[in-house]
């Protein structure tokens, strides 16, 4: 499983009803009942939120971003998706990773 970092973005500030936040978080407990969120919360300066989704591919993140009640129905306009390489002790920091390598100064 892939992990991929979604940035929600363009938040309609000030429009925030509770049927709507709850909603949103209903949408948030079943993801995380079904082992696809691994974090989420808003950035502190209450312009953007965060989701790391653990999905088996792009499309499926894509799928589950647009099925957000927050992006269905335009709290947030816009989003942006990135599949993120986990960086741990396990794989040495990415140290042999062809990535980070090719980045690497000859």
């Amino acid at each position: 499983m892939d992990k991929f970092v979604v940035i929600l973005k363009e938040k309609r500030t000030g429009q925030l009803d509770a049927n709507l936040l709850n909603l949103h978080i209903e949408h948030l407990r079943h993801l995380s009942r079904e082992g696809k969120l691994m974090i989420a919360g808003p950035f502190k300066n209450n312009e953007q939120g965060m989701l790391i989704l653990i999905c088996e591919d792009i499309e499926e993140a894509i799928s589950l971003v647009e099925s957000d009640p927050f992006v269905k129905e335009k709290y947030y306009n816009t989003y942006e998706i990135n599949e993120l390489i986990v960086a741990n002790e396990e794989n040495n920091w990415l140290m042999d990773n062809p990535q980070t390598t090719g980045n690497l100064v000859h």
